[in-house]
């Protein structure tokens, strides 16, 4: 039912189709954030038609409002949001640290002040998955703590082994077979508590393994030095999903290192305060240039934002607080994440991820916000130079490494991690 198949490989970085009950999806990919049940302010219908494969909904906040009961009486989340498409829900386990303020954790699980009236809410492994089980997700996550950044040595060893514990009952109280349980390895960005954390987690031998307790404050060389250790370690023939992780040079570095799935608010909630992804990098459509051009957001891009508006046109919009600017912004963002991963499965399909990469790398990190450049033939994984100025600065040490890292190709059987 949870089939992984790895159909491409260049250097790290392979492309594979997983399968689930509700469709096959096709990775790497990008999977859009709806925390209520909902992507904000995109429609199910807009979701399918940019390239959504699987879409994030959260255990907490819909155990909160409306309650998994209600969720479970439309047939879970398909039925209840009118996505029919794969789910994935986050087992709560981040709240444990964005909600630090308000709750209690113990061996047991967590008891957490609600946000909305200040109520106890508890949760531990079994209710988690009890939730996740109502909510009818294709991939369920074990209920895990994630720990904040800075957090002390001797906290972050004691998160994950009691992590560890949580896994094992998490696995006790799943009894529905059509849901994939991922564990989640967690060590902060200490390597020796990586290991720790792979060594009695893989041998759940769990359908899925993430990668978890990153992109919560640390630097961009620290989490993929994290990222790095974790995945060559991982076994092979099994999905590796990097949770929280989403803007543009995040996915095209951890697609490097062997990543599969990725999840973020970023191109939503960046949507929403006005700024469009570009190849070129974040373009501020709140400046004064983008509303007196007539160009589209992006020449190379198909969303329908940039086949039927201009930046004028936008740009008007959002001075005059019209919600259509931020939805379309919101689109825009998110079909610029699927554009990205559709482009680096084209680049792994070839065998030349590391040098569509590396160009991709120094387009994005060189060049200016706007104006945009003229667009590229689809096949701009092929060989070809690309020119560059005597200002353009060398890709950033952490992306160069995730570059150079990708050319080794980790042969790890399926039962076995690697130990360097």
């Amino acid at each position: 039912m949870f089939e992984f198949q790895i159909t491409a490989q260049s250097g790290r970085a392979r492309t594979a189709t997983f399968a689930t009950p509700h469709g096959t999806v096709q990775t790497p990919m990008f999977m859009p954030v709806g925390t209520q049940g909902s992507v904000k302010g995109i429609s199910p219908q807009e979701l399918s038609e940019i390239g959504s494969q699987m879409i994030l909904a959260n255990t907490y906040h819909l155990l909160l409002r409306p309650g998994p009961e209600l969720v479970a009486a439309h047939g879970g989340l398909p039925g209840f949001t009118a996505y029919p498409g794969p789910f994935l829900t986050d087992s709560g386990g981040f709240q444990v640290m964005s909600l630090g303020h308000m709750r209690q954790i113990t061996e047991q699980g967590v008891t957490f002040k609600s946000h909305l009236d200040g109520s106890d809410v508890r949760l531990t492994p079994e209710r988690s998955v009890d939730v996740q089980q109502s909510l009818g997700a294709d991939i369920i996550m074990a209920f895990d703590e994630c720990p904040p950044y800075p957090a002390e040595r001797d906290y972050i060893r004691g998160s994950l082994e009691r992590t560890v514990r949580w896994l094992e009952r998490c696995l006790q109280a799943q009894t529905r077979p059509d849901q994939a349980l991922f564990a989640i390895v967690q060590g902060g960005i200490h390597a020796d508590l990586r290991q720790q954390s792979l060594e009695a987690t893989v041998p759940f031998a769990t359908p899925g393994v993430a990668i978890g307790g990153l992109a919560v404050g640390e630097g961009k060389a620290e989490m993929f030095g994290a990222v790095d250790y974790t995945a060559a370690r991982l076994p092979v023939h099994k999905p590796r999903y990097l949770m929280g992780v989403g803007h543009p040079e995040d996915l095209v570095a951890g697609i490097a290192l062997g990543i599969d799935m990725f999840d973020c608010v970023y191109p939503t909630r960046t949507g929403r305060f006005g700024y469009a992804l570009t190849d070129d990098g974040r373009l501020n459509m709140n400046s004064s240039a983008p509303r007196r051009s007539l160009e589209p957001i992006d020449p190379e891009c198909d969303c329908y934002a940039c086949r039927h508006y201009t930046r004028a046109y936008l740009g008007h919009l959002l001075k005059a607080g019209e919600m259509l600017a931020p939805r379309m912004l919101s689109l825009h963002n998110l079909r610029y994440l699927h554009r990205l991963v559709e482009r680096a499965r084209a680049a792994i399909r070839a065998g030349r991820y590391t040098e569509w990469a590396n160009r991709w790398g120094e387009r994005y990190f060189a060049a200016p916000p706007a104006p945009l450049l003229p667009s590229r033939p689809s096949d701009e994984y092929k060989t070809k130079e690309t020119p560059k100025s005597a200002e353009t600065p060398p890709l950033p040490d952490w992306f160069a490494h995730s570059m150079r890292r990708s050319l080794e190709i980790a042969n790890v059987p399926d039962d076995r991690f690697r130990v360097f």
